[in-house]
């Protein structure tokens, strides 16, 4: 199992600021009219081979991790960001072996609070031993 310490400094993956439409949320207005999303993620994954070779099919396209969030985000909704990010990080795991662990930012900038804010949102981290087996 890594330590949250190899995370921290090992190889990783960065996607930020991607925007989707989708349909999340608890409020009737939420799932009718949908809302703007921001995701952020980071996928751990040995580079080491890519930094010498400088072929793409020793790493992992960032439109593969891409097409992940897009295709949960603007499919079927769910009632709470932290299952949208959840999904995410599972599909992301599952779907490329390469990667050890997985961290997704998920947040939604339009969203009427009791006072200004940028955005509301969840970050949660998954390892590939988080997976059911």
């Amino acid at each position: 199992m890594e330590s949250d310490s190899a995370l921290i400094f090992g190889d990783k993956l960065i996607l930020r600021g991607l925007t989707f439409h989708g349909f999340h949320g608890v409020k009737p207005e939420e799932r009718t009219l949908g809302q703007k999303f921001l995701v952020d993620i980071d996928a751990w994954m040995d580079l080491k081979a890519a930094c010498n070779s400088d072929h793409l099919s020793d790493t992992l396209s960032y439109t593969e991790i891409y097409d992940v969030a897009k295709e949960v985000l603007e499919g079927p909704p769910q009632n709470l960001l932290e299952s949208v990010a959840q999904k995410i990080a599972i599909t992301t795991l599952t779907n490329h072996y390469q990667i050890s662990a997985v961290r997704v930012k998920l947040g939604k900038p339009h969203i009427s609070v009791r006072g200004p804010v940028d955005y509301i949102g969840v970050e949660i981290l998954r390892r590939r031993s988080d997976l059911p087996e």
